[in-house]
């Protein structure tokens, strides 16, 4: 199991963490242009358990990037028509176009891990999945889409704290459903449908890249300067720009502040 096999390690020091997310931030942002210059096509899968963390990464790596160019997608419950659709199709609208970014939150994999372990696909789509998967990324990867998968590893005792987290906090109240909860009591077979999914789908041409999220703070770090360095890029040069001088608009009058309804001043 995951959290027998990770060393115990002190956690990240705030304010080195801020200061390493805002150099990596910088980066990202240009890795954003060269993606749009270039017209790279690029998807990255964030997979893992319940509270391993991936929200809180890709809010970090979004917070600076322009959403026409880096945008997540984030699927809910499949409508009864997609239930009956060839499987993948439901995700390939999102898929990017040249220039464009995209980070799958929670992914395809979703019938390898929670569809597996709570019974919501038979064992004929179960495997017809894990047979099935390494040949559409493989057609994904030969089309030109660089794709990068990233599973998130959290032990058993850090994810209860952070359920508890969430239970006690009304602002991550929301965050927390009955199906959380059943994960949690469901840990093991949630490890065992794991290790079957990288047995089928950790491929040479499409590996699968652990990140240890026991430390939000590392593990949110460690992933984006991974990220950085699996699509080679250049920071772009940019002309100088000057603003121009402002213009006097005379003879233009304003309306009087008075007809104007402003939000309350609370603070």
């Amino acid at each position: 199991m995951e959290s027998n096999e990770k060393p115990k390690r002190k956690k990240i020091n705030t304010r080195f963490y801020e200061k390493e997310l805002n150099k990596l931030q910088i980066e990202l942002v240009k890795l954003q242009e060269w993606i749009k210059a270039k017209g790279l096509k690029v998807v990255v899968i964030f997979e893992g358990r319940d509270a391993a963390g991936k929200g809180g990464t890709i809010a970090r790596i979004t917070q600076y990037l322009n959403p026409r160019i880096c945008r997540v997608v984030a699927l809910g419950t499949p409508t009864e028509r997609e239930k009956t659709q060839w499987y993948f199709q439901r995700y390939v609208p999102h898929l990017p176009a040249a220039g464009e970014m995209v980070l799958f939150d929670r992914s395809w994999y979703n019938r390898a891990g929670v569809e597996k372990v709570m019974g919501f696909c038979t064992t004929d789509e179960y495997w017809e999945f894990l047979r099935s998967c390494p040949n559409f990324e493989r057609m994904l990867i030969r089309s030109g889409i660089i794709l990068v998968k990233y599973w998130f590893s959290v032990s058993e005792d850090e994810q209860e704290k952070r359920f508890r987290s969430r239970i006690e906090d009304p602002t991550k109240r929301w965050k927390i459903s009955p199906m959380d909860i059943k994960s949690m009591q469901l840990f093991v077979e949630y490890s065992k449908a794991k290790d079957d999914m990288f047995a089928y789908t950790d491929t040479k041409i499409s590996p699968w890249y652990v990140v240890d999220a026991d430390d939000k703070k590392r593990a949110r770090l460690n992933c984006i300067h991974h990220l950085l360095s699996m699509v080679p890029y250049k920071e772009l040069e940019y002309k100088p720009i000057e603003l121009p001088p402002r213009k006097d608009n005379k003879g233009y009058v304003r309306p009087p502040i008075s007809e104007m309804t402003f939000v309350p001043s609370v603070y």
